[in-house]
């Protein structure tokens, strides 16, 4: 394969399979020697750590909602180098996004903004020509989608496919690139907020190692390859930054691991040092550091870990009355609160810094894309702006206080159809459960490695 290429990954809804198949594409494609870029459309944390671990390479997010048009370029271009191949991932069904907009946030409009052919994921079970009808409707309902070929995901086996294949391809006039047969042990698991995060699936290594092997065998590679788009990498000049190099310690283990790599990478590019450490396992916090960065995942999976470690919630506690800025999101703000009650009733005690509680429910609070305002002389923030953000979870945290950081609406059509209150500050921090992609708005990022930097001058500086 000569220059970079690429395509989506698109299903035809949620559960068809696409996140299995996508990553035993990605997975054969790099047994085969190419350089594969994983990105995921949407909020999703966990697809992208699959992404991650066939590759090699890490996986980032892509979202219309999110972020702009020529965000979602930059941040693409930026990260592909020459002869890599392209693999993005779709989010639900390819035209789900924002309530009724398929152009926004969805699948089929990241395919449109990057120019990229789409592979539709449909699901054979229990249906022989009604397959092609399906497929008709998805090509008909945006011509501006160029949708290049078909998988079929769930097929009985090789005459099932056949049927199939000869139905689409006469009456749609889009090749099939092939089938993964029905197989419960490639099958990737879910619990109540989507996927189980891959260290924490057993003998992932085999199940990734069959799915590979069932790809090379009934999934059309060289017809993929085909299809792929030749990419013009296109890529902003970055200006060296002169600010102050500041050292920010983030949590990261089998608790805590939601991250969008372009976060990460932003703090990098904006003078932090990262340094990892694990609030399950560590005894306590990394030394000289100037800010704790706290990212979602699963506490109350591991709320009896987390309560048997003392020594670095003590730490935290200690850390946060000194003044060290610290922003914890959803999980890591539910960390931050005194304990959380978990699914089964049992209550553990977490960090303390947050004069509040954390219960989980047996159902979703919130799900979904908002707008997310934040009030002037808060912790972090001098004036009041606003960020585009994203809720998923079944936890609450309740505050005695009920003096909140953050007023959040949802929209649909530009009208309000719901708005809350959320976020709790305390010393030098700040928590909420809203997932914040810094490229929506670097306010926020800005101003809180802006109260780091006076931390390290101010109160760090005067400790040495």
């Amino acid at each position: 394969m000569k220059g970079t290429r690429g395509f989506l990954l698109a299903g035809t809804q949620s559960g068809v399979g696409k996140t299995t198949l996508s990553t035993g594409v990605m997975g054969t494609l790099k047994k085969r020697g190419l350089q594969v870029k994983a990105f995921k459309v949407g909020p999703d944390y966990i697809d992208p750590q699959f992404h991650r671990y066939i590759t090699g390479n890490p996986s980032r997010n892509l979202d219309s909602y999110l972020l702009k048009e020529d965000t979602i370029k930059e941040l693409f271009h930026k990260n592909l180098e020459e002869e890599d191949i392209a693999v993005v991932e779709g989010v639900m069904g390819l035209y789900d996004g924002l309530g009724t907009q398929k152009d926004e946030g969805s699948s089929a409009h990241v395919s449109k903004i990057l120019q990229l052919p789409v592979i539709l994921v449909i699901d054979g079970r229990g249906v022989s020509t009604s397959a092609a009808a399906m497929v008709l409707g998805y090509k008909l309902y945006d011509p501006d989608i160029n949708l290049a070929g078909v998988i079929i995901n769930n097929v009985s086996g090789e005459k099932h496919y056949s049927l199939l294949k000869e139905g689409i391809e006469r009456d749609t006039g889009i090749k099939c690139l092939g089938y993964l047969r029905k197989n419960n042990n490639i099958q990737l698991k879910s619990r109540h907020l989507g996927l189980i995060p891959c260290d924490e699936v057993p003998e992932l290594e085999e199940k990734l190692e069959d799915l590979v092997e069932m790809v090379e065998e009934t999934v059309d590679i060289e017809g993929l390859l085909a299809v792929a788009k030749e990419i013009e990498i296109k890529k902003k000049e970055v200006k060296p930054l002169r600010a102050e190099e500041i050292t920010l310690a983030y949590a990261y283990d089998s608790a805590f691991n939601f991250y969008y790599q372009d976060n990460l990478d932003l703090l990098k590019e904006l003078g932090c040092r990262l340094i990892p450490f694990s609030p399950l396992k560590d005894t306590g916090l990394p030394e000289g550091i100037d800010g704790i960065y706290i990212g979602g995942g699963f506490p109350e999976v591991f709320a009896r870990e987390l309560e048997e470690n003392q020594g670095i919630r003590r730490n935290l506690y200690e850390e946060a009355q000194r003044g060290l800025p610290i922003y914890g999101e959803c999980g890591g703000f539910m960390y931050l609160t005194k304990a959380i009650k978990t699914f089964d009733g049992e209550v553990y005690q977490m960090a303390g810094v947050f004069d509040a509680t954390a219960e989980m429910t047996n159902r979703l609070q919130r799900f979904g894309y908002c707008q997310v305002s934040i009030k002037e002389n808060s912790s972090f923030h001098k004036e009041a702006f606003t960020t585009k953000a994203h809720e998923f979870h079944r936890g609450v945290v309740i505050a005695p206080s009920r003096e909140y950081v953050y007023s959040v609406v949802k929209k649909k059509k530009e009208k309000i159809i719901d708005r809350w209150s959320c976020g709790i500050e305390s010393y030098n921090c700040l928590g909420g459960f809203p997932h914040i992609h810094f490229y929506s708005n670097p306010t926020f990022i800005n101003n809180f490695l802006e109260k780091c930097r006076i931390y390290k001058k101010e109160i760090r500086g005067n400790q040495l």
